[in-house]
Order: C-alpha cells, then structure tokens, then sequence
C-alpha cells in the first residue's frame, strides 16, 4: 500500500532579503506566478510560487546561508529549447546533458542553489525487490 499521494511543494532555501530577486528569477525570468501566502505565514516574508500541475516551490530564507550544490529541484517544460532562449536571453549561464534519458539543463538560481529543468519526464518505473 502506498501511503504517499504526490509530492505538494518544494522549498528552496535563500539569504536574508532574497525576496526582489526570487520574483524576478521565478516570476519574470521564469514566468512562474507568486502565490498569496497564509496571512499567519506572509508576515514572516519570503516568496511561494505556483506550478501549473498545482505544486508549489517556496523560498524560504536560512540563516547562514550556504547554496545547494548537489540537492536541487528539478522542473518540467514542455521545450527545452526555449527555456534554452529565455536563459540566453537573461544572460543566465546553464549546462546541457540526457544522461538521465530525458533532455534536461542545469543552472544555478540567484543565490548559488542549483536547479535542474527537464523536458517531459524520466520513465523511470519502480525497482521491484523480492522478498526473503
């Protein structure tokens, strides 16, 4: 049985007053919409973003912050390649593999974390073990 139903949202950590550039990096650049926080949250500042499948990536501030260099998320598109012009465009450096048999890129957001975007999805299906 199994008791997990899907994934609800991401956080990626970010310094102190990491606002102005998540809404820049994520909204604009990204195109992703900023999403209204719960009002006892929303004092507490920081950004939510919404995804078109209903998930949600939150940046949430960490104190001494250190960047993600391994972890990361990884989000879907439907055309690499203009994910590809939109980052040229912005001037965003990124790397390009399919080692992991799906076209995909790797970047860093604005505060050193890394992100991975992926067109389609990896086909992956589930390891079955036999039981002793």
């Amino acid at each position: 049985m199994t008791l997990i139903t899907g994934l609800d949202h991401v956080q990626i950590e970010a310094p102190a007053d990491c606002e102005s550039a998540a809404r820049q990096f994520f909204g604009e650049l990204l195109g992703l919409p900023e999403l209204q926080k719960p009002a006892l949250l929303a004092v507490r500042g920081r950004a939510w973003f919404g995804l078109p499948d209903g998930r949600q990536l939150h940046i949430g501030v960490t104190p001494d912050f250190q960047p993600r260099q391994k972890g990361h998320p990884a989000l879907r598109c439907t055309d690499l390649g203009r994910v590809m012009t939109q980052l040229e465009g912005h001037g965003v450096p990124y790397r390009t593999d399919d080692d992991a048999g799906v076209p995909r890129l790797y970047l860093r957001d604005p505060w050193g974390n890394r992100l991975e975007i992926v067109e389609g999805q990896h086909a992956a299906p589930p390891v079955r073990r036999e039981r002793p």
